[in-house]
């Protein structure tokens, strides 16, 4: 493993998820990895995560027993889980994405393919990013409130992912999805009301998953986290132009409003779940949201 002037040996866990995928090819790629950082000087253990807090635990003795690294064989999902232990900490976070979304690995120019992902192990160095919390739950990629929010709990319901399927729940959501009033306080004193936002999300990373980039000019150590909100009335001439959300200039259209903050609280007029990094969770009617700057390593490509 290359890390800039640091030769070093390392010790390695190696953590899958069967349910991430095909079981046999998940665990395949991981004793793969494996092999191929032992050959570059690595102690490496592989172990199965049972459940998020089999997971969790499991990373938690690692750092107590001085791994550098966590290396997640998973999606969003399990990055967050096994990342969230590893904040404040000195044990990197990995990822050889396996998942539907991929907000994070494709932030970060990981390859998409489980092979390639693989191969490019060995040439990672290690990078300091912020970490969201929202009522001190850690995100890494995104955090949504409103429709964009519900979407999750309809997508999770399919037994198949892809982009299709996130289209389809996102009309179905688009309905069904119970509308309330949004109002939120900065950091600077600045207030913002919205009457009924369709799309309300903070964004430590550009990525919602799927190649969606809804906060193309988040950076993941500049200390700011970013805010994106769509109103109802404005929702369809965005729809509209969908391809923006792909190309990377949706924060160029007048009706998506952007903020960049270190804090913000959102009082809403009741309860709702809310989105961590693809997971749906419950969520009280004020909502906190700020930025632990630099609190989290990651091993990226050296060219990142």
């Amino acid at each position: 493993m290359n890390f800039r002037g640091d030769d070093e040996m390392r010790r390695v866990l190696i953590l899958f998820n069967k349910r991430s995928g095909m079981p046999r090819s998940i665990e395949s790629i991981s004793w793969k990895a494996k092999a191929l950082l032992a050959e570059s000087g690595c102690e490496v253990s592989v172990d199965e995560s049972l459940s998020v807090d089999d997971g969790q635990n499991k990373a938690v003795k690692a750092v107590d027993h001085g791994f550098d690294s966590v290396i997640v064989v998973g999606g969003d999902g399990m990055v967050n889980s096994i990342g969230s232990v590893l904040v404040g900490t000195e044990t990197a976070l990995g990822v050889i994405p396996v998942g539907s979304g991929n907000g994070f690995a494709r932030h970060f120019n990981i390859p998409l393919k489980p092979e390639i992902a693989v191969r490019g192990i060995k040439h990672v160095c290690k990078r300091r990013i912020d970490v969201g919390m929202v009522d001190e739950k850690p995100f890494f990629v995104t955090c949504s409130m409103a429709w964009d929010a519900a979407i999750v709990r309809t997508f999770d319901k399919l037994p198949f992912r892809g982009v299709l399927p996130y289209v389809f729940s996102a009309v179905y959501e688009f309905f069904e999805y119970e509308r309330q009033p949004f109002h939120v306080l900065l950091e600077n004193m600045e207030e913002l009301y919205f009457e009924s936002p369709v799309i309300f999300t903070a964004a430590n990373l550009t990525q919602y998953g799927g190649g969606a980039k809804i906060a193309p000019g988040a950076s993941p150590d500049d200390g700011y986290l970013e805010l994106i909100v769509i109103s109802q009335a404005d929702a369809p001439r965005v729809l509209a132009k969908f391809h923006k959300l792909f190309d990377g200039t949706i924060d160029k259209m007048e009706e998506v409003l952007t903020r960049q903050f270190k804090k913000l609280k959102v009082i809403r007029s009741k309860p709702a779940p809310i989105q961590i990094d693809g997971e749906l969770v419950e969520a009280g009617r004020e909502v906190v949201i700020d930025v632990h700057p630099e609190s989290l390593s990651v091993l990226v490509p050296e060219d990142m």
